[in-house]
């Protein structure tokens, strides 16, 4: 008799009563992680990893019958099924259609549980990551589908999030196609938005802006951004305020259009278009201090004295230094080409598959703006991109890589989001069609909006302590997987859930280290604090700070 035996089948679990677990396991220690393969008459199988155990003391009937002389052992396996494996070795995702009564229980082998990881093919195939359990196994994803429905990669802070990031950009630069030879860059394009400069030391070789590079134009705004960088919504004269700017900015957009007459009158509030910042303070100056005439001689305009508060912010903004990239005179000058080109690694000077965005300069009030004006510049790229091949296809496909996304796309935060919040959702219902997929990565996935998350087909679930958060993964991940997600606050570093359509079955993973690593480690406060007092040289961190 087999010291294993199925003594329950249910639709999210399989119980197995093993009585001699060294018998089962060969010698080879078995654990909470382990795989199994339950046959049935027809030698088909399924696979599914142990979940938990338990043990049974089960009463031995004593010779002479007067009642249990000794106790044996039995061992209670739970294990969730994860797919079927047929006669022919393919592997199908599910429960499948195992007979009943199943017939026996043994422990996977490692090459079998290889053979189901293999089952994506060859050309598609993207490793970045092996199982946790079983170091040596692959676990490969389908590459197609893993960057072309979306990623989210969740995890508390120190949970190796910004390390799994730089390890799968990492991989797919480093691609390469043996026929067509040598060459030093394949045609991967890679924007990452990098809130607190990490990335920089992952990707030595990326085009990396910060607030000294980059060149944002004011012009390219459009009206809800503008009314987000310059209207106060909860002043009195608001409603005024949006009315004088759209006025003012669409008369110096048409001011300033050097193309046919009737073209010029189909100019609106939005349309791309050059305008000059000082032609809107000179308007808003003029309605401020506007006279008209009366019946006694001239009398104050309607807003007379009513657009103080918002002359001063517009000249705050305009003269604040720290918005040179968005306000300054490169911005002004700059054209709509020079800009698309900074972001998807065509400059002038060199290009590259990997432009990093260092957002950790930007202001924090223009931080969901400058977000907002990107990621819309990048989807309307990728749509005219497609519209204008001649084959109407996608052949630079765009990964926005967005670190910390719910600081700038927070769930029913302030107005002030909506921008960032619209153009991100838009790539996330929309982006798929015209090759520009998104990857969130966040430690409060519970903070951010529930329509750009919720389109996220792949997952990396990894260390999650906070229960809202590990709560709001577990309702999002498309996989039933059970008691499988209480692990989520157990994690080490680097470990993590792979979840997904790219996925060939749910599978807890350890990621491949980076190298070089971003500049996201822990600060080592005992190392640095048991040497020796250091001094510090204040003035360059004041000139900076200044500057």
């Amino acid at each position: 008799m087999s010291s294993a035996e199925v003594v329950g089948v249910y639709p999210d679990r399989i119980k197995i009563a093993v009585t001699d677990i060294k018998e089962l396991s060969e010698g080879d220690p078995l654990k909470v992680g382990s795989y199994l393969r339950v046959f049935d008459s027809a030698d088909c199988s399924i696979i599914a990893i142990i979940e938990n155990f338990s043990i049974e003391l089960k009463p031995i009937a004593s010779g002479n019958g007067s009642g249990p002389s000794e106790y044996q052992r039995v061992y209670i396996l739970e294990a969730l099924p994860l797919g079927f494996l047929d006669t022919d070795g393919n592997f199908e995702r599910g429960g499948g259609s195992i007979a009943i009564p199943p017939k026996s229980v043994e422990v996977a082998t490692r090459s079998e549980v290889q053979k189901v990881y293999d089952t994506v093919p060859d050309e598609k195939k993207f490793l970045f990551a092996r199982l946790a359990h079983e170091r040596h196994v692959d676990v490969p994803v389908d590459g197609d589908k893993f960057f072309n429905r979306h990623l989210a990669i969740v995890g508390s802070t120190g949970s190796g999030k910004s390390h799994a990031m730089a390890r799968i950009i990492q991989t797919a630069t480093g691609m390469r196609d043996s026929q067509h030879g040598d060459y030093q860059l394949n045609n991967t394009h890679i924007v990452i938005f990098d809130i607190h400069c990490e990335y920089q030391t992952a990707f030595p070789d990326a085009n990396f802006l910060n607030v000294h590079q980059l060149t944002l134009p004011f012009w390219l705004l459009d009206s809800e951004e503008l009314q987000d960088l310059l209207i106060e919504s909860s002043e009195e004269q608001s409603h005024n305020q949006v009315a004088v700017l759209k006025r003012a900015v669409t008369d110096s957009r048409r001011a300033h259009f050097d193309g046919e007459e009737k073209l010029k009158e189909r100019i609106h509030y939005d349309s791309p278009l050059r305008f000059d910042f000082e032609d809107v303070l000179t308007a808003v100056r003029g309605k401020n201090e506007e006279m008209i005439d009366g019946a006694r001689g001239p009398k104050q305009g309607q807003l007379h004295g009513k657009l103080d508060n918002f002359l001063t912010r517009l000249e705050n903004r305009f003269n604040d230094r720290r918005l040179d990239f968005l306000m300054g005179q490169r911005a002004k000058e700059t054209t709509l080409e020079e800009t698309l080109r900074q972001f998807t690694g065509y400059t002038t000077d060199s290009t590259s598959n990997v432009t990093v965005i260092d957002l950790s300069g930007v202001p924090f009030q223009v931080l969901s703006i400058t977000v907002s004006l990107i990621s819309r510049l990048l989807f309307d790229y990728a749509y005219y991109y497609k519209k204008t091949h001649p084959e109407m296809r996608t052949d630079t496909p765009l990964l926005v890589v967005y670190e910390e996304a719910h600081k700038y796309v927070p769930k029913g935060g302030p107005a002030k989001f909506n921008a960032a919040r619209k153009a991100i959702e838009r790539i996330a219902k929309e982006g798929r069609k015209y090759g520009i997929t998104a990857a969130i990565v966040s430690q409060r996935p519970s903070e951010i909006s529930e329509t750009i998350f919720s389109q996220c087909s792949n997952f990396l679930a990894m260390r999650l302590t906070n229960p809202e958060d590990q709560n709001y993964v577990k309702r999002l991940i498309p996989d039933s997987l059970g008691p499988l997600t209480q692990s989520l606050p157990m994690l080490s570093s680097g470990e993590a859930l792979l979840i997904g359509d790219a996925a060939v079955m749910p599978s807890l993973v350890r990621l491949e280290e980076a190298l070089p690593v971003p500049s996201s480690s822990d600060v080592r406060y005992l190392q640095e604090w048991v040497r020796p007092w250091h001094d510090v040289l204040f003035p360059p961190i004041v000139a900076d700070w200044e500057h």
